[in-house]
């Protein structure tokens, strides 16, 4: 059966680089009928919170994720050291007490003699009686794994053929000082024991991958059972490194923003791939998804795209799918009025002042008298979506004004705003008095009263 895991750290919020991936593993197992876990890769104490720890789960079932089973590796810390343990026993883990001091020297002097700033695996070389003197002057050693000396190779479902040269690469430390196991090690562990089938992580863990497959095989696990999945790292519109402006991409800020969930998982889940961005219903992504559909060199997140997309959605979402997102006391006329003018949701916000809060119209002194032949052939109430129609018509027979001549002075009088919805349908939600009020002021230059703020939900 595919099984596959979502394992983020609970040391930030969720950004797009981390929602592609988490999206590819579910859209896989999906696909072919298998289940994600997700694992919270918490050994991290200093920098784990519990608000991004909370923030997690909320995330991934925004973005449509769904998952089997979850745990956390501080609750497995026992096993840990059962697997320590095994490899302690087969000599495969060894302690060490140098310095980050040390350690940075040694590094150093390598590259002075142009070598690789590879560990020299001094530590084992310690007798016991050196190792028993660092001991009882109270050092505390941290513990490296002892690599084999071999090339790692794998034909990576994305990449192609990869493979590591272990000699190139120093023992990795898998404990610390204080104990407390590192990720290279816990994952191996964990990745055994809940008999993963397919890990699909970015570009970036490709080394740290020949590193776990030798750390997997040391601790009686089949490298061969587990295929792999390395996915090209985002970049930013010139190709530069995306990290730079993560902060500005967390799931969070984008949501708040108004991104819609639709269109952020369609977009992140062919991006990359030979597969043209769509809005398509989940069920579609699933089916659809291929790892022979994605390109090697590493793709470009436009935000231009996924607004393109976030258009889409809204322009076709209904009134119920977005009620308790919309300003309290929004209607279902409301917001079939405005749905095919927004880019974000968040922008319902200003329409929404515009029709029934107090707005500044700018000041139209040029056009007072047009303005005032405006108010005064205002249709009688109650309007509806033709009556702008004839109210223009009219001033169009009276004034002799046509197109821009006509219209802008009145959208900007009325609404502030340049551009916008159709006006034949936010004039009703105005009303009258709002509408006269507009018209007044525009033309005298005036400033409107002090506008109402409408609390959010």
């Amino acid at each position: 059966m595919v099984r596959l895991r979502f394992a983020p750290s609970p040391t930030g919020y969720m950004h797009v680089g981390n929602a592609r991936i988490a999206l590819a593993n579910h859209l896989f197992a999906r696909r072919h009928g298998g289940s994600l876990l997700l694992r919270l890769d918490d050994t991290d104490l200093e920098r784990s919170r519990p608000e991004y720890e909370a923030a997690i789960p909320q995330d991934l079932a925004w973005l449509g994720i769904a998952w089997s089973e979850t745990f956390r590796q501080r609750d497995r810390l026992l096993r840990y050291e059962a697997a320590a343990a095994r490899l302690r026993e087969a000599g495969r883990l060894y302690p060490c007490f140098e310095t980050e001091e040390e350690l940075k020297y040694k590094r150093e002097q390598a590259r002075r003699r142009g070598a690789p700033p590879v560990y020299d695996r001094a530590m084992l070389r310690l007798t016991d009686a050196q190792r028993e003197a660092a001991l009882a002057s109270g050092k505390k050693p941290y513990w490296r794994f002892k690599l084999s000396d071999r090339e790692i190779r794998w034909t990576d479902l994305v990449l192609g053929p990869r493979a590591v040269k272990l000699t190139a690469v120093s023992d990795p430390v898998l404990i610390r000082a204080d104990g407390t196991p590192l990720y290279t090690f816990t994952s191996v562990v964990d990745d055994i024991e809940t008999s993963i089938t397919h890990i699909v992580r970015g570009e970036d863990h490709v080394t740290n991958t020949g590193v776990q497959l030798d750390l997997l095989q040391a601790l009686g696990g089949d490298p061969s059972a587990i295929a792999l999945a390395h996915l090209p790292l985002l970049t930013d519109t010139e190709g530069g490194k995306l990290s730079k402006r993560l902060d500005s991409l967390a799931l969070r800020s984008l949501r708040h923003d108004g991104i819609e969930p639709a269109a952020l998982a369609a977009y992140l889940a062919r991006l990359g791939t030979s597969l043209s961005p769509a809005l398509v219903a989940s069920e579609e992504l699933a089916r659809t998804f291929d790892f022979t559909t994605f390109s090697r060199a590493s793709p470009r997140f436009d935000m231009a795209q996924l607004l393109a997309l976030n258009r889409a959605a809204l322009h076709a979402a209904p009134f119920d799918a977005v009620r308790d997102r919309l300003p309290q006391g929004a209607t279902e006329r409301f917001w079939l009025a405005i749905r095919s003018n927004l880019d974000l949701l968040s922008e319902a916000r200003l329409w929404w002042q515009v029709t029934q809060g107090d707005i500044v119209p700018p000041s139209l002194a040029g056009e007072a008298d047009f303005l005032r032949d405006a108010e005064a052939h205002l249709p009688a109430e109650p309007w509806d979506e033709t009556s702008f129609a004839g109210w223009t018509a009219v001033l169009k027979a009276q004034t002799g004004r046509s197109g821009r001549q006509l219209f802008k002075p009145l959208r900007l009088a009325l609404t502030g705003e340049p551009q916008g919805p159709e006006m034949a349908a936010l004039m009703p939600l105005m009303g009258g008095a709002k509408v006269r009020e507009r018209l007044r002021l525009a033309a005298l230059g005036q400033p409107a009263p002090a506008a109402v703020s409408f609390p959010e939900t």
